[in-house]
């Protein structure tokens, strides 16, 4: 019975003892739960506070943006020249003057300057400086020169007949043009009294075939590239326009009698009314 008795006391001693040692283990654990819930909430803040950072980088962005807003106000300059150049109708406007007609009347006087001075320029270039050309009794020069087909054409060929023999700067030319169809209008009458009409220049066989077929000239243009032909007449010389000499081809036209010697001379010619003249002057000759 005694030994019993001892038994359970050591059973129950050590029980005893294997609670103590649970609760002095669990006593060990519970300080390190706690510390690991502390550093836990430490932990915490700093992961919040790195995350926070890209929060604010939207804000940067809108600041960014918010200057080029600003920037479309440039073309502003570009509206203001608009309305300079619109100052004169608004002007009228506001007079009580309607625009159109002021318009008008500007381009009208503005035509009218030009066509004066385009006048005045071709008066200067036929106001020639030029060397003592042939005179009325002279003997006309020989000549044997190709048309604009090619063809030859001599003074031989023209001998005991009148002709009219007229020296133009260029081909298809305004006031070439011009005095080329006055020619070709009144081209029948010379005809019909038997006067041959020759064009001369300066410009080749090929411009002057260009020119006729355009302009349906009926008589032969004559080419004389090396002036030649200009020289000897005096159509060829030194020419003033603006102070400054040049040379070139004065224009000049010549009547030759039955003859062979010049009947009349027209030197620094104007087209206007010329080939009237020439025609009435040639007829006289021929009668």
């Amino acid at each position: 019975m005694a030994s019993k008795k001892v038994s359970k006391k050591k059973s129950s001693t050590k029980k005893a003892a294997v609670k103590k040692a649970a609760v002095k283990k669990a006593a060990k654990k519970a300080p390190a739960k706690k510390a690991a819930k502390k550093s836990a909430k430490k932990a915490a803040p700093k992961k919040a506070a790195k995350k926070t950072p890209p929060k604010k980088a939207p804000a940067k962005k809108v600041a960014k943006k918010a200057p080029a807003k600003k920037a479309p106000p440039k073309p502003a300059p570009k509206k203001a020249a608009k309305k300079t150049a619109a100052k004169p109708a608004q002007k009228a406007a506001l007079a009580g003057v309607p625009v159109k007609p002021v318009i008008e009347k500007a381009i009208s006087a503005a035509k009218k300057a030009v066509k004066k001075a385009v006048k005045k320029v071709t008066d200067l270039v036929e106001t020639a400086v030029t060397t003592p050309g042939l005179e009325v009794g002279a003997t006309a020069p020989a000549f044997s020169l190709s048309d604009q087909n090619g063809s030859t054409v001599s003074s031989a060929d023209l001998a005991g007949k009148p002709y009219v023999l007229y020296f133009y700067p260029k081909d298809d030319t305004p006031g070439c043009t011009r005095e080329a169809c006055d020619f070709r209008d009144d081209y029948h009458t010379f005809q019909s009294a038997g006067i041959a009409v020759l064009g001369v220049s300066p410009d080749s066989t090929k411009s002057h075939a260009g020119f006729a077929e355009k302009y349906s000239l009926p008589f032969p243009l004559l080419a004389d590239p090396d002036k030649v032909l200009s020289s000897a007449y005096g159509a060829w010389g030194k020419k003033q326009n603006y102070g400054k000499e040049y040379m070139g081809i004065i224009r000049s036209t010549f009547v030759v009698g039955k003859d062979g010697r010049v009947a009349a001379v027209y030197r620094g010619v104007k087209v206007d009314g010329h080939v009237a003249k020439v025609l009435a002057r040639a007829l006289e000759g021929a009668a």
